[in-house]
């Protein structure tokens, strides 16, 4: 019971963010020099009445706090408004937002069945040849820039074709069969997941190895190693289950940063996802879209930090102590 408790708890207290981040957003744009109608005005497909539709949806006749009142209201409602093209920002964000969870979901946990047990090794294996090379492959990673490596991967992929560049799907995926659109799909992931998995893998495992070569110097695991544990008892028992914790409170703010780094890479690859389309919709000051966008990226942090709260309550007894304490 004290577990939903304190879920429920939690979701209470993003409410407040997520407002904040509204507000400053909305005002931002809105205080910018830019027509949030001049896209719409300028496509000759966009009908007077749709643009009316608009004008007074977004009250941009009235002051600004009752623009973002009637914006809230609306976002609220879900009529999220239309893009500069003429689409239904909703559509557009249901297209996207998939795409954006799948590339993270997979970077996510490629990154730690890798990263973790990497970072045990190199801690158990201080200062040895094998460390010493982990230590440089990581640093390497960590000091290219995704969209540098992006660009690599996508001249590579053109000049050899080994790899399909450009969306999700291939023009035929329609007509393929179940396991042939897996196959597809997942070609069309490769390069935009070895970028971002070869940028978050390096600073990870450098995190697991700190945090682990900190642990195995703690009093408890010299006194665990003195009553003769076995040292498989020793890493697994008391020093990875004391190191792990902090790597769990890391994972909302790396989905995060997933997210916020992979609109570059997303707009290299042309890769259909949220990200690219936040950097799209700012280049084109798409109001609309950027404010729907921003929304949606902020609930998905959220989200992040949250499912990061739940795993960390499961794992350390001692938050679950705190939570029901609290309550």
């Amino acid at each position: 019971m004290e577990f939903f408790r304190y879920i429920v708890k939690r979701i209470l207290q993003v409410i407040p963010l997520l407002i904040i981040v509204s507000i400053i957003s909305f005002f931002i744009i809105r205080l910018s020099p830019v027509d949030p109608l001049a896209e719409l005005r300028l496509n000759p497909s966009i009908s007077q009445e749709t643009l009316d539709k608009e004008m007074k949806r977004l009250n941009l006749d009235k002051p600004i706090y009752i623009q973002y009142i009637s914006w809230a209201k609306s976002f609220i409602k879900g009529d999220l408004g239309y893009t500069s093209a003429g689409e239904k920002v909703s559509v557009k964000l249901k297209e996207r937002i998939p795409n954006t969870l799948l590339l993270t979901v997979i970077v996510i946990f490629m990154t730690w069945a890798v990263g973790i047990p990497l970072g045990i090794l190199a801690a158990v294996h201080k200062e040895t040849a094998f460390d010493r090379m982990l230590t440089v492959i990581s640093s390497i990673g960590m000091a290219i820039p995704s969209f540098f490596f992006a660009i690599l991967l996508l001249i590579f992929a053109v000049k050899t074709g080994w790899f399909p560049v450009g969306g999700l799907t291939s023009w035929n995926f329609s007509e393929m069969s179940f396991l042939g659109k897996i196959l597809d799909i997942s070609k069309h992931l490769v390069l935009p997941v070895i970028v971002l998995f070869t940028i978050s893998l390096s600073g990870l495992q450098r995190q697991m190895r700190a945090n682990m070569l900190e642990v195995l110097d703690s009093d408890y695991v010299k006194f665990a190693r003195a009553k003769g544990l076995s040292e498989g008892k020793v890493l697994f028992k008391h020093a990875l289950r004391n190191a792990i914790n902090p790597m769990i409170t890391l994972l909302g703010f790396e989905f995060a940063g997933l997210l916020s780094g992979a609109a570059l890479t997303e707009y290299v690859f042309q890769y259909p996802g949220l990200g690219r389309l936040i950097l799209e919709a700012v280049m084109k000051s798409d109001i609309n879209l950027v404010m729907a966008s921003l929304m949606m990226g902020t609930i998905m942090l959220i989200l992040g930090n949250l499912i990061a709260d739940i795993l960390l309550m499961i794992t350390d007894p001692r938050v679950r102590g705190g939570a029901n304490g609290s309550d």
